[in-house]
């Protein structure tokens, strides 16, 4: 099976999704000319053109209501924020108008759009650039919210928010793009709304979504060279929200600890500790515990962005605690 980057995975969704389909299109700064501020839509603007891979000025709020007119009158948008940071600015046009239309319309307008970008904490880029939005937009009744934390998960995620009817936010770990991993050649998507059992156990649940996958999966193998086996459930889209393969891990383990990227006040993880504690109380043998960015905007300075954000060392220690090992 090829192995491919993150990144290129993605841009294999986007290509393919638009040969598929001629009212799919893609607008954002810099995903023509440039290729994408992380080179996501490298070689589209060469194959489709100029109508369907389109450079927009530096107007979040303009390019996403674009979007969504477009979604409302029979295309099949896909808006890249250079940023999820930056969507802060075309919240308005997300929150307002693509997640609730369908509803406010009784039924008469589907609004099929994707919004995607980077997403979450990244290396020194400060408070303003290095933040986790899902719990953000996962509060919204009518979005749909994926985070995928592998390259197969990328291109099968990013393919099915595409056809998806309903307005979906694909959140891209900013420090993922790199990474690599197997992905087929073969047109498949990944349902959204299903979770996936990356690592199986039995000691204790780790649940997480997004970059943090990647940590989950380190702090599992270090773990399993002292003999604990855990299981990591990776939630792959955080609304819907697959609880059911949570509450089956936390069933079989009987301990649970949540990652995430976000901050921990209203953050997926306290959502995810409200379902497990509502169905699953009578098999937990110790509290959930959560593993999250410290209660601050993040630091610039390198040491001190280091100790604000979740990392492998914290996530063992969470998960040796429900173990009542430390």
């Amino acid at each position: 099976m090829p192995v491919l980057t993150y990144r290129d995975a993605l841009g294999q969704a986007l290509r393919e999704e638009m040969q598929r389909d001629d009212r799919v299109f893609l607008l954002g700064e810099e995903v023509a000319e440039y290729n994408g501020a992380y080179k996501v839509s490298k070689g589209l603007l060469q194959e489709f053109g100029p109508m369907r891979v389109v450079d927009t000025p530096i107007t979040e709020l303009g390019f996403a209501g674009l979007g969504v007119g477009a979604a409302m009158v029979g295309l099949r948008p896909i808006v890249e924020f250079m940023t999820w940071n930056f969507a802060l600015l075309a919240l308005d046009q997300v929150v307002n108008s693509a997640a609730k239309t369908l509803y406010m319309s009784n039924g008469q307008f589907n609004v099929p759009i994707v919004f995607r970008g980077p997403n979450g904490t990244a290396l020194q880029l400060a408070a303003q650039h290095s933040q986790a939005w899902e719990s953000w937009l996962a509060h919204i009744p009518g979005l749909k919210v994926v985070a995928p934390g592998t390259p197969y998960d990328a291109k099968g995620l990013l393919k099915a928010a595409i056809r998806d009817d309903n307005p979906v936010c694909v959140l891209e770990g900013e420090m993922l793009y790199n990474t690599k991993g197997e992905v087929p050649d073969d047109d498949y998507v990944v349902p959204l709304g299903k979770a996936d059992l990356k690592r199986e156990g039995d000691h204790a649940t780790i649940v997480t979504h997004g970059k943090m996958v990647l940590v989950a999966m380190q702090a599992a193998d270090q773990l399993a060279k002292e003999g604990l086996r855990v299981d990591v459930v990776d939630l792959r889209t955080v609304r819907p929200m697959d609880t059911e393969a949570v509450y089956a891990s936390v069933r079989k383990t009987n301990r649970c600890v949540v990652v995430e990227e976000g901050w921990e006040l209203c953050g997926v993880g306290a959502q995810v500790v409200d379902y497990v504690q509502r169905d699953c109380f009578d098999h937990l043998d110790a509290p959930v515990l959560r593993v999250h960015q410290a209660d601050v905007p993040m630091p610039y300075a390198k040491q001190i962005e280091k100790l604000a954000k979740p990392d492998v060392p914290k996530t063992i220690a969470a998960v040796k605690k429900v173990l009542y090992l430390e």
